[in-house]
């Protein structure tokens, strides 16, 4: 189901790696995985404790080297401009983005609220397309590298209730076909990752169901191997997979109701 490697991908193994989201649960778990292959590690997170933590648990791991950089992507400017300064000091072979912020409608809320669908547009699309963007060129130059981009199988659905981190997380996926397309003959390939659910304090809070959950182990030991193979579009677990096409072939009105039945019910 999903698609086959890149035929033209570098074959050097990742030795020098980013990890943009260093602090979350899914990041830590992307560079501890990399840490045990004995990568040297650029970590950036935006919660100091939790980056330390990740720090120590790579160094535990195995890694060669490991750096850090306290930063709230949410300053894209400034995001941009230090990529491309870490990049310059020790050029990356590999940049996981694997930041992102995920939330649904408030109670009483009918859509949510402005400010939250700002925040999630630029948390989990502009920002790391932009950054992207900005080492992308980098790695052009040196035609070679690796770009990650970690979005959400939510974004194959039109969630009436998480619409902010569905849209973001569908921008995301567009953007990284593009720039796939485009940095190809550049000896770049691209990444992206759908991850229907894992196990998270984020996912946790978020009552109902959740079919196929990973571990964030398992979900980056996955993301980790595609990115070796230079997998165009990853989706775990693959009943993700059998989802987006019921959600491309059911009757728009079948579709609505569906959806509208997935909602969270309020506490």
């Amino acid at each position: 189901m999903n698609s086959p490697p890149l035929s033209d991908a570098d074959s050097t193994a990742c030795r020098n790696v980013l990890i943009v989201g260093a602090s979350g649960e899914i990041g830590a778990a992307i560079a501890i995985d990399y840490a045990k292959r004995g990568a040297r590690l650029c970590l950036w997170g935006r919660d100091p404790v939790r980056l330390l933590k990740t720090i120590e648990a790579c160094i535990a791991a195995g890694a060669d080297a490991v750096s850090s950089r306290l930063l709230d992507i949410e300053d894209v400017a400034a995001a941009c401009q230090a990529i491309v300064a870490d990049d310059a000091a020790t050029p990356f072979d590999c940049a996981v983005f694997a930041a992102g912020l995920g939330d649904v409608k408030g109670a009483g809320q009918v859509i949510e609220a402005a400010d939250q669908v700002a925040r999630l547009g630029i948390v989990n699309f502009v920002a790391p397309a932009a950054m992207a963007s900005a080492l992308g060129e980098e790695m052009a130059m040196r035609q070679a590298g690796r770009i990650v981009l970690i979005g959400s199988a939510a974004a194959f659905h039109a969630l009436p209730f998480a619409a902010g981190y569905a849209g973001s997380k569908a921008g995301l996926a567009r953007f990284a076909d593009a720039l796939r397309i485009g940095l190809k003959p550049h000896g770049v390939s691209v990444t992206m990752v759908s991850p229907g659910f894992v196990d998270t304090a984020a996912a946790r809070r978020v009552p109902g169901p959740k079919p196929g959950i990973l571990s964030p182990e398992v979900a980056a030991n996955s993301i980790v191997a595609a990115a070796e193979e230079g997998v165009v579009h990853l989706v775990v677990p693959r009943t993700f997979v059998i989802l987006r096409l019921l959600d491309r072939m059911l009757p728009r009105a079948m579709r609505d109701r569906l959806l509208r039945a997935l909602a969270p019910q309020e506490r």
